[in-house]
């Protein structure tokens, strides 16, 4: 998209300031005023349970902190795993990102999902452009957007299924049945529906036109709108192969990180619960899911105590031990994301600045070439 209009306004043009455009602001705003309450709320939920607290400083005082890298390590593992995962994806439609922006994409998208009010959409829309920049079309961008989230879904809730099986051998399961079936019997609908895709999309039609008179977009007759998108998408359709890389690195994300929270165990000196650490992991991350705080602040580290605990785990060991884990795979990689944010909207920056420079030289339409910006 060319960087300004080729004709410029006229200079004594007015700058309306419509109602809409207020209450935008004000809701960004107000936005931000819940979400840090709500964090302060989970802050002081924690900050209450001062006995447990005092206890874990016994075990924060005294780390390994060989098996502290050992966890920082299975972490960045998992954020790798995650970043294959979508280059398995985008790979469908012939787009190959390089590892290094990519795992720059996945730092930055993590930072943005967890620090912000509605952060997971913000993520996406996130994720959607830095694909656009990188040579993906729309169609692809949001088709990875959507299956990368499909994908992480669908191997948490099979792991809790696992989890949930192996702790009800030991009779016990936290009155989790109904809900980890019911998330996998979610998943397994979106795969049908994904196999079924071209069935619904061929019966898209009045979702386009009510897209059309709602938002005025897209553009075009809706059935050509419905016929079009169906000949893109499958183009991107992947083979065997790059569903099998993609769900066995999906599972390899989350397994990466609970791994960093097992050795979080071991970095306090204190035993992995093993009976039921699959089942509270995959639980609370299930929890997240839920917008009560950014990043599952405060009921990550409640959920996970009260269940290792449950489940055999010392309750001020299991409290330093999720609090460090939550530090390695939390508070230490959002300032990494929002760096990493920062190296590529500079890079951005950079690399229009450069095309705008070039592009003369040659002949050709101003911005005719910024929709493969790397950033």
């Amino acid at each position: 998209m060319p960087d300004t209009p080729d004709k410029p306004l006229p200079p004594d043009r007015p700058v309306i300031r419509t109602d809409a455009g207020l209450a935008g602001r004000i809701w960004r705003w107000a936005r931000y005023v819940v979400g840090l309450g709500l964090a302060g709320l989970a802050i002081w939920a924690v900050m209450g349970k001062s006995d447990e607290l005092s206890g874990a400083s016994h075990y924060l005082d005294h780390l390994r902190w060989a098996w502290v890298v050992v966890a920082l390590g299975a972490e960045v593992a998992s954020y790798l795993s995650f970043a294959t995962m979508q280059r398995r994806l985008l790979r469908a439609g012939a787009v190959n990102i390089p590892m290094v922006p990519m795992a720059g994409i996945t730092w930055a998208g993590n930072s943005i999902q967890n620090s912000l009010p509605a952060g997971l959409v913000l993520a996406s829309a996130y994720n959607f452009r830095q694909f656009r920049r990188w040579g993906a079309d729309e169609v692809l961008s949001a088709w990875v957007v959507v299956a990368m989230a499909a994908v992480s879904m669908l191997a948490l809730s099979t792991l809790a299924a696992v989890g949930l099986s192996l702790a009800a051998s030991t009779g016990s399961a936290l009155d989790l049945v109904s809900a980890i079936l019911g998330v996998t019997a979610f998943a397994l609908l979106m795969v049908i529906a994904w196999i079924k895709r071209a069935f619904l999309i061929r019966h898209a039609e009045l979702l386009v036109r009510v897209s059309q008179r709602v938002l005025h977009r897209p553009a075009g007759d809706p059935a050509r709108v419905v016929e079009e998108a169906l000949g893109r998408l499958a183009v991107v359709t992947p083979g065997r192969r790059q569903w099998g890389g993609a769900i066995a690195f999906g599972y390899g994300n989350w397994l990466a990180d609970m791994a960093c929270l097992a050795i979080s165990f071991l970095a306090v000196g204190a035993g992995i619960p093993w009976d039921g650490l699959l089942l509270a992991y995959a639980a609370a991350q299930l929890a997240t899911s839920l917008p009560v705080t950014p990043g599952g602040l405060g009921v990550v580290e409640g959920s996970l105590t009260v269940a290792l605990v449950a489940f055999g785990g010392g309750q001020s060991s299991t409290v330093a031990a999720v609090l460090l884990y939550r530090v390695l795979s939390f508070w230490l990689m959002l300032p990494v994301g929002w760096g990493a944010w920062g190296v590529l909207a500079w890079a951005g920056r950079r690399r229009r600045a450069v095309v705008a420079a070039a592009v003369p030289l040659v002949g050709a339409p101003r911005g005719a070439v910024t929709g493969s910006e790397p950033l």
